[in-house]
C-alpha cells in the first residue's frame, strides 16, 4: 500500500506525499502525513492538506481512497500537468474526458479567449456528408483516425508565444461516440510519441451535445446554416460506406 501513489514519471510541479510505512510500534498508531501543493498557474498560493493514514494491512481501502482524491487534483490540469484547464468544464458521460458547452465553445469563436488562445481547432468528426450538410464555422473535417494523425501530429501545431495555448475541441452530431472516440485516440497517439507526461496537445475538449445542440443554440456560428443527421434518408450508401472505414 506505500507505493500505491508513487509514479517515477510524474512531473515535479505535482507533488505526492510520501506514505511511510510505520515500524511495529506504529501498528494501532495513526501517521500524520503533511502535503503542501503549489498550485499550478497561481504563483505564491499554496494549500495544506494534513491526512491521518493508519497502515494496518485492512487499511488498504482507505489508502486507496485516499490516493483516488489526490488523483482527482491532477484532474484540474491539462494533460501535461502544467497548468490548470482554461475553458470552463461541464459533466460528460466519459469522466476521464473535458466536456464544454455550446455556450463556452461560441465564446471561443467570438475571441472571449484571444488573450490566452493562440489556435484553437474544432474538429468535426462526423462524415463529409453531415459535415457538407452544415458545421460550425472554421471547423476541420477529420473523420477517420488517419486523417486525425496526418492533420495533427505530421506537423503538429506548435504556439509561437508559450505563453498561450492551443486548444482541440472535438464533437460528433451529439457527442456520444465519435467525437469522444477520436479525442481519446489523439491522446493516446500523442503520448506514445513523448516521454510522459509530455504532449503536443496537452489541452483537448468535447462539446457536449455535439452538433445539433450547438446548431439549435448557436446557428449564427454554423455554415451552411442547417444541419444533416448522420442517418439521413438520402445518404444511406454514404453512411455504410464510411461506418466500413472506420471499423
Amino acid at each position: 500500500c506505500g507505493q500505491l501513489f508513487r509514479s517515477p514519471s510524474e512531473p515535479g510541479s505535482v507533488l505526492r506525499p510520501v506514505l511511510k510505512r510505520g515500524q511495529p510500534s506504529d501498528r494501532d498508531t495513526p501517521v500524520e502525513a503533511k502535503r503542501q501543493r503549489r498550485v499550478a498557474g497561481t504563483p505564491g498560493q499554496e494549500a495544506s492538506v494534513e491526512l491521518g493514514v493508519w497502515l494496518e494491512p485492512s487499511q488498504c481501502a482507505r489508502l486507496e481512497e485516499i490516493g483516488n482524491l489526490l488523483a482527482s487534483d491532477d484532474q484540474k490540469l491539462i494533460g501535461d500537468f502544467s497548468k490548470p484547464h482554461l475553458l470552463p468544464t461541464v459533466e460528460g458521460k466519459d469522466p476521464g474526458l473535458k466536456y464544454i458547452s455550446p455556450h463556452t465553445l461560441a465564446a471561443v469563436l467570438t475571441g472571449h479567449f484571444s488573450s490566452f488562445i493562440e489556435s484553437s481547432i474544432v474538429v468535426d468528426c462526423r462524415y463529409p456528408y453531415e459535415y457538407e450538410g452544415g458545421h460550425v464555422k472554421g471547423a476541420v473535417n477529420l473523420p477517420l483516425q488517419r486523417d486525425v494523425e496526418e492533420f495533427l501530429l505530421e506537423q503538429p501545431i506548435v504556439p509561437l508565444d508559450a505563453s498561450r495555448r492551443v486548444i482541440i475541441i472535438f464533437h460528433c452530431e451529439f457527442s456520444v461516440e465519435r467525437g469522444p472516440r477520436m479525442c481519446k485516440f489523439l491522446r493516446e497517439r500523442d503520448r506514445s510519441c513523448h516521454e510522459y507526461p509530455q504532449l503536443h496537445y496537452p489541452e483537448l475538449y468535447v462539446l457536449k451535445g455535439g452538433y445539433r445542440e450547438f446548431f439549435f443554440q448557436f446557428p449564427s456560428h454554423c455554415e451552411p446554416r442547417d444541419y444533416r443527421p448522420m442517418e439521413h434518408a438520402a445518404f444511406k450508401e454514404e453512411l455504410r460506406k464510411f461506418r466500413g472505414q472506420s471499423r
